[in-house]
């Protein structure tokens, strides 16, 4: 019998450099060899922690990029994800964050935790056009789409429902 899903929420960053590239990491699962993705900034909430909050210190902790929580537009869209990571389901309650670096900001210590440095292979900024020439997956599976409902943000949440990965 398949393990139930575990349950929890999490928040997620869509970083824009001045130049209006947006940061992704690239991960893999060590338990699906040769599957590689790419993904937004972010995880699963501490004890207590709201959703913001918990945007801004996964997007200090995996890019080094420390911005005031004031910096983080939104929410701007959520999503149920269900996925297998290492083993284990996952069904994820998302929601999704808007920042933008001024020029010249660089990055602090990036604070990985074992997993992610197991999972994590790099980051990269993408420009639009760069983003259709990816051939590997994407999450979200709308982001090049969905992308223009944020650049600018017209100040509405969006529903992505729920995806699988």
């Amino acid at each position: 019998m398949a393990a139930a899903p575990v349950a929890r929420e999490a928040a997620r960053v869509l970083l824009f450099d001045s130049g209006g590239r947006i940061l992704l990491l690239q991960g893999h699962d060590p338990a699906q060899p040769g599957r590689h993705w790419w993904f937004t900034p972010g995880g699963g909430l501490d004890a207590g922690e709201s959703h913001r909050a918990a945007a801004a210190r996964e997007l200090a902790e995996e890019t080094g990029f420390a911005l005031p929580l004031e910096a983080l537009q939104g929410p701007v869209w959520e999503r149920s994800a269900l996925f297998n990571f290492l083993d284990t389901p996952f069904i994820q309650h998302e929601e999704f964050f808007v920042a933008r670096l001024e020029t010249g900001v660089k990055p602090g210590l990036i604070a990985w935790t074992d997993a992610e440095v197991d999972t994590l292979d790099e980051s990269r900024w993408f420009d639009r056009g760069e983003l259709d020439d990816v051939a590997i997956e994407i999450f979200p599976v709308r982001l090049r789409e969905l992308l223009g409902t944020v650049t600018p943000w017209d100040g509405r949440l969006r529903h992505l429902g729920q995806e699988h990965a």
